[in-house]
């Protein structure tokens, strides 16, 4: 029953770091769910502070992925439509075919949003840049977070490995 539980663990992390890239899925908050499940384990044992801690992490992040993005694009003088653009592009990028689509297609839907709602194109540019900034800035944040999450994954089970197999 650990071998299942240690490989679903596994997947909750691996689905994570996904996660930190795609905003469908919360990923700090889904690998922590890998953590959780990797302490149920008859070979792990039940660390609530650890689990406190980091879930206490996961809900910060997951909360200021929201906050972040909304921050850039004011600071720029963005609005809505940029980010709402910000969110189709990254979504547009995910799916076509082109290189780095994940990273260009964010700033070409807010600049798509921002010209289309104020028609000025330097403003929208500026914009766009602020929406972009926001959303790598919240990524990058979801991704360091789920990594570490991926080494105390790794590192618990590495220790308790013998019990494990």
């Amino acid at each position: 029953m650990d071998i299942l539980l240690l490989l679903l663990g596994l997947f909750f992390i691996i689905l994570g770091i996904v996660g930190s890239f795609l905003p469908v899925l919360p990923g700090p908050l889904t690998g922590w769910v890998g953590l959780l499940i990797l302490h149920f384990t008859d070979a792990v044992p039940m660390n609530k502070t650890f689990l406190g801690i980091t879930l206490a992490v996961s809900i910060f992040i997951w909360i200021l992925d929201y906050i972040i993005p909304v921050i850039g694009t004011k600071k720029f003088g963005g609005s809505r439509a940029g980010m709402v653009g910000t969110f189709i592009g990254l979504f547009v990028g995910l799916i076509a075919p082109i290189p780095f689509g994940i990273i260009i297609g964010p700033f070409v839907g807010a600049l798509i949003g921002e010209l289309i709602h104020q028609g000025d194109t330097d403003k929208a540019i500026k914009a766009a840049f602020g929406s972009f900034i926001g959303f790598v800035t919240g990524t990058f944040l979801k991704f360091i977070v789920a990594v570490v999450f991926t080494g105390y994954f790794i590192g618990i089970a590495w220790q308790n490995g013998s019990s494990l197999f």
